[in-house]
């Protein structure tokens, strides 16, 4: 599988992150062939997070049998000092290792968040203050909120190494600047949805990007329409789920400059995804661009459904 510079942080990782939340739903037995599975198709790039049920847990025994072949990004919600501190042991404990490879700034979305998290006893202090002590080694942000704010994030986050956000042909079209002008607006596209924006930034002063979101086809009917437990797929989002499907909005992603897509949260989807990325080789401007016209008037499942 191709790998790719992780921005400044000297590891190259595979073009496919193994979104670590799809152990959640598995059985120990089932969680660990999936583990085996991701590894036999040479994805070394795995990230987990605490709020994601069971998943450290879960991924604990083959990371641990398999710590070598893992760049490993884990992530807290904690905005404040002790949290923070707290939340990072928790889940050295619970995953059973010694040391996260990228410990991550999650969900961040509104800027009173970003002012504590930049404050003398916010989490980044205590996150800067594990690096020291080598607990963690990159620092890195993810978001699905205001693209402007993640802008500022890096701007005020001098030591940031990566940033994780949503990047898909819905959200793409809606910050298209043709498709924005043909639809009688001011050329400049919809700065709500403009993760483009970030991938440039980041692009020129060398951080890591991370897709998200890259297989959402759109939101959720209401649970009126269709409760949680009758949903098909353990997505927040609705996902596109053919082969062809999963395939071609790997290769637009991947196509857009991302360091690395990261796969879906349900475990039905993620063998589709695997095998689009060992298959993947680019995708032609075209290509690109009919998918974009494609999902101008789509619904976009984010950054609104997915505050938390």
């Amino acid at each position: 599988m191709e790998t790719r510079d992780l921005g400044q942080t000297g590891h190259e990782s595979t073009v496919a992150t193994f979104g670590a939340i799809a152990l959640n739903w598995l059985e120990q037995e089932g969680a660990d062939q999936l583990v085996e599975l991701v590894l036999e198709h040479g994805v070394n790039h795995f990230d987990v997070a605490p709020t994601y049920g069971d998943a450290e847990l879960k991924l604990g025994p083959k990371l641990r049998q398999h710590r070598e072949e893992i760049y490993l990004g884990c992530k807290t919600q904690e905005r404040g000092y002790e949290g923070a501190r707290d939340k990072l042991e928790r889940s050295l404990d619970r995953l059973g290792v010694d040391h996260i490879d990228l410990y991550q700034i999650h969900g961040l979305e509104y800027e009173s968040e970003l002012a504590e998290i930049t404050g003398d006893d916010g989490a980044l202090a205590a996150i800067r203050d594990a690096q020291d002590e080598g607990l963690i080694g990159d620092i890195g942000l993810t978001s699905h909120g205001n693209p402007e704010l993640i802008l500022e994030a890096m701007d005020q986050i001098d030591d940031l190494a990566t940033v994780m956000f949503p990047l898909n042909p819905v959200v793409m079209a809606k910050t298209d600047a043709n498709a924005d002008a043909d639809a009688g607006g001011d050329g400049d596209g919809d700065r709500e949805y403009d993760y483009e924006a970030v991938l440039e930034r980041a692009d020129e002063e060398g951080i890591g990007t991370l897709g998200i979101k890259a297989f959402a086809k759109g939101s959720w009917p209401s649970t009126d329409e269709l409760p949680e437990a009758d949903r098909p797929y353990c997505n927040w989002y609705r996902p596109v789920d053919r082969p062809d499907e999963i395939r071609e909005r790997f290769d637009f992603a991947a196509s857009q400059g991302l360091t690395s897509v990261v796969s879906p949260g349900d475990p039905k989807l993620v063998a589709m995804v695997l095998d689009a990325a060992s298959r993947y080789d680019g995708m032609a401007e075209e290509t690109q661009r009919s998918l974009l016209e494609a999902a101008r008037h789509d619904e976009s499942p984010v950054p609104e459904q997915l505050h938390h």
